[in-house]
């Protein structure tokens, strides 16, 4: 029984290890869960011309990708921001943003607030917007 158990364990900790061990074959650093994540919600999409301001309309669905993206949807479009600090993104964070138009911009200055405690987390300081549209096939 405590060999079986330890094969078990054995066996699960090769499949976590397999991705690292593939990329660092490649040389390519390991993809992170977010980037993973993204990557899924990108998949049959193509990237359009980036954009500097996005419009702010109320019904714009916001998907927050730990540690790698904002995405905001409208329409069937995707809009992608990778914000300069990515790392500082937590989806247990609430944003606060404050745009002085009914745009949303790179130069916007986007706050963060622990979601459970109220108190203050830090800036995200957001790059530019890039479409992504489904392909026509």
């Amino acid at each position: 029984m405590k060999i079986a158990s330890t094969l078990v364990a054995a066996g699960a900790a090769l499949l976590l290890a397999a991705p690292a061990l593939q990329a660092e074959e490649t040389g390519e650093p390991a993809k992170t869960e977010g980037q993973l994540k993204l990557e899924k919600m990108l998949d049959g999409r193509v990237a359009g011309e980036p954009q500097s301001c996005i419009r702010n309309f109320p019904s714009t669905d916001l998907t927050i990708i730990d540690g790698t993206a904002l995405v905001y949807k409208s329409g069937g479009t995707l809009w992608v921001n990778i914000p300069r600090n990515a790392d500082d993104i937590d989806d247990d964070d609430t944003l606060v943003t404050r745009t002085s138009a009914s745009r949303l911009c790179r130069t916007d200055i986007v706050t963060t607030i622990d979601r459970f405690n109220q108190f203050y987390t830090g800036n995200i300081f957001l790059g530019d917007f890039v479409p992504y549209r489904r392909v026509d096939s």
